[in-house]
């Protein structure tokens, strides 16, 4: 059997040399080699720490006016309230809030007598026994005249008969005296009996008039309310016809023309704040804030709770309008407004926006945009209005800050600025 020689895939013996490797061969070597190189280089890119994109401000000179900001509303100045002057049944005031009403002439409305209430089954009875009584009264104070009457003619008698005697000497001065007081005692009496009668009389009037109702009438006994002062109706608290007593109050009138600003401040703010401090009126409805002025700070404090239920003292601050324009004088009474009254002012200052300021432990800091970089800086921070703070030490005009700077920004980290 003839021995059979092993061969490569490619014919040649195991014993033949190697070919050298074609350009083809040496092509797709390095592809794979430059391939995994270049995976390697993205995969360095990517892990490689990029730049935070960040926003920026300058410090810079300039005016600082901080603020006291708080809601407050339109009140009219002088304010009035008429009410009930009598007892009685008022009639139907005709005005409506807005009217114009004028002092002394404008009747706002008319109380006239009430109708006498009605009796009860019990409440008749009783007043029937009473006219019954008062009817006994009378018929004893005409019994009691009669009686007095008659010793008084007994006594006028006895007095012309010892008048005529007087004169023989047969009664003497001093029975002469007592016939004389005696008569005028039972004159006395008869004339008290007289009035006797005439009050049992006029209780028995009473008495009757009790079980009756006569219907009212207001001529010459109606009481008219008119208007105490010149302005217009704010508001009707009582316009229906009813029975009214003494002090109820039926409407109030003022001059809406008239206004002042009310502010309810808390009273760690209303401290700093003084008459005569500038005040900016807005939310009012027009474009331009109102020029105000503040007034008065009333020494009395409120406990107020707040929409998160939290008790807060605050302290009410009035303000006065500087000059409004004719727009504003559609202002009304309660209207809602927004108050910011001044409490300090600088005109040349360090400023720095105040969305860069942050604070670690006790001290206020921020980043300084230098080179590409965030370099964190300690400054000394003064008044803030809320969008500016001013700066004691710490920062120069002319540098740059970062704005709202993110947790992952540190001391020396990598920035660039947000494009627009």
């Amino acid at each position: 059997m003839a021995n059979s020689t092993p061969e490569n895939s490619d014919g040649s013996a195991p014993w033949d040399s190697k070919r050298n490797p074609t350009g083809k061969h040496l092509f797709r070597r390095s592809l794979s080699w430059f391939s995994g190189l270049a995976l390697v280089v993205l995969i360095a890119w990517g892990l490689w720490p990029k730049p935070v994109l960040i926003e920026t401000g300058k410090v810079q000179r300039g005016p600082l006016t901080v603020r006291v900001s708080e809601e407050g509303k339109t009140r009219v100045r002088n304010r009035y309230i008429v009410a009930v002057p009598v007892a009685g049944r008022m009639r139907r005031v005709p005005f409506k809030p807005g009217d114009e009403v004028k002092a002394g002439e404008t009747i706002l409305t008319a109380i006239e007598p009430v109708v006498a209430p009605l009796l009860d089954p019990r409440a008749r009875a009783q007043a029937e026994a009473v006219v019954s009584m008062r009817e006994a009264s009378r018929k004893q104070a005409a019994e009691s005249l009669a009686a007095t009457r008659a010793a008084s003619l007994m006594a006028e008698s006895e007095l012309q008969r010892v008048r005529s005697v007087t004169r023989s000497g047969t009664v003497s001065q001093s029975d002469r005296d007592r016939v004389e007081m005696e008569s005028s005692m039972r004159a006395s009496e008869v004339r008290a009996a007289e009035f006797a009668q005439q009050v049992a009389e006029y209780e028995l009037a009473q008495a009757r008039a009790s079980l009756e109702r006569p219907e009212s009438s207001g001529i010459g006994n109606l009481v008219e309310v008119r208007s105490p002062v010149s302005g217009r109706i704010l508001k009707v608290m009582q316009e229906s016809e009813m029975v009214v007593a003494p002090g109820q109050q039926i409407l109030e009138i003022g001059d809406p023309a008239d206004l002042e600003i009310e502010a309810e401040i808390l009273s760690r703010d209303a401290v700093t704040i003084h008459p005569g401090d500038s005040a900016e009126i807005d939310q009012w409805g027009g474009e331009n804030a109102l020029k105000g002025r503040v007034c008065r700070v009333e020494p009395a404090a409120f406990t107020k709770v707040s929409a998160l239920g939290v008790e807060e003292q605050r302290v009410i601050v009035l303000s006065d309008l500087v000059a409004p324009p004719e727009l504003a004088k559609a202002l009304g009474d309660r209207y809602r407004v927004e108050v910011q009254v001044a409490v300090w002012h600088a005109e040349n200052v360090l400023i720095v926006p105040a969305g860069s300021l942050f604070r670690e432990g006790n001290a206020w800091k921020c980043y300084l945009f230098e080179n590409g970089k965030a370099k964190l800086t300690s400054i000394e921070a003064g008044h803030s209005d809320g969008r500016h703070t001013e700066i004691l030490s710490g920062l120069n005009a002319g540098q740059e800050v970062l704005l709202h700077p993110p947790d992952t920004v540190k001391d020396g980290t990598a920035v660039t600025q947000r494009s627009d």
